[in-house]
This record gives C-alpha cells, structure tokens and sequence, in this order.
C-alpha cells in the first residue's frame, strides 16, 4: 500500500483545542513563555503547542481526567487544579505569544509539540530550563536553541523559530 501525502490542516486549532486553563500545569511553581516565529521572523497568532513534562521527582505517569465541564452547558469549565497532569496545550494569541504555569521538571526538560499553518506534519522540540548532558551531543551552534532564558527568578523564556537562521532544533520522532 502506497501512502498518500500530507496536507496543511488549518488554521483550525482555535477550534476545541484549546482549553480554559490549558497552559495552567501547576500553580506556584515557574512561568515558561515565548513566542513562535515563521522563517520571515514574524510571528504566528494561530499556533498550538502542546506539553508534556516530569513531576519535580522525574515521574512521567501525570494525573488522567483534571478537566472539569459545566454540568448545564457540556463546556469545559477548566481544570480542577489539584492534580499533577504533565500536559498543557496552549495557543498562540495574535502576536504569536504563549504563556505556560507549571513546576521545574526532575528530568530538566519540557517535551513541546507544535502545530502551525503551514506545516505539513507538527514538530517536536524541548525546553531544557538549565545545562543538561544533552545538549552537549548537539552541534554547538545549534543546542542553544533549546535553552530557555531565565529572564528572573522562576521566569523563563522560549521561542520558538520555525525556520531560517534561529531554527530551533526539532526532533524526528517518526
């Protein structure tokens, strides 16, 4: 069986992905935000990126079902708070900005996935929030792009470029 090609979906993302408190992992532990830049440097106001991350201990099992919905309406009301997930989904706003509320990771990084008009298939990254072993197995030139920027304590910033000279660098998990 051949297989047929991909097609840009979207943008639809700002229908039923996202989710009130989406980027709300966990409360009082660090801010990671950023923008998503296209090739030409502008940003991207119709992007989604996912997350997925370790409790501070490194466990990656998270918490299933901590969103709540509105008995009368259906709607999601958000989530419920309590409950460590490890997931977040978040749309960019119309300057291409994010906002993701978490704590730091035990395995010092955050898994992003990232759709975006234009793409064929989405594309994977990660935000390491310090130094980590890894990046050294990087090409100099190219492992900054996944270290976040501790702008002050417990803020950090990431951007993502989806081309030209600041890529960021993506993972081929296929």
């Amino acid at each position: 069986m051949n297989l047929t090609p991909s097609q840009t979906v979207g943008p639809f993302y700002g229908y039923a992905l996202p989710f009130p408190g989406g980027g709300d992992i966990a409360a009082g532990g660090i801010v990671v935000h950023g923008y998503v830049y296209d090739g030409a440097g502008e940003p991207v106001p119709d992007a989604l990126l996912e997350f997925w991350q370790a409790d501070p201990d490194g466990d990656l099992s998270g918490a299933p079902g901590t969103l709540r919905r509105d008995p009368v309406n259906g709607a999601v009301a958000g989530r419920h708070g309590v409950d460590f997930t490890g997931f977040g989904r978040v749309p960019t706003d119309l300057d291409g900005r994010w906002t993701l509320r978490t704590l730091v990771p035990g395995t010092g990084y955050i898994s992003v996935c990232v759709f975006a008009r234009g793409l064929l298939h989405h594309l994977y990254t990660r935000i390491y929030l310090a130094e980590h072993p890894f990046l050294d197995t990087l090409p100099a030139d190219r492992a900054h792009t996944l270290l976040a920027t501790r702008e002050r304590d417990g803020v950090y910033r990431f951007d993502v470029h989806l081309q030209g000279d600041k890529e960021t660098v993506f993972f081929d998990f296929g």
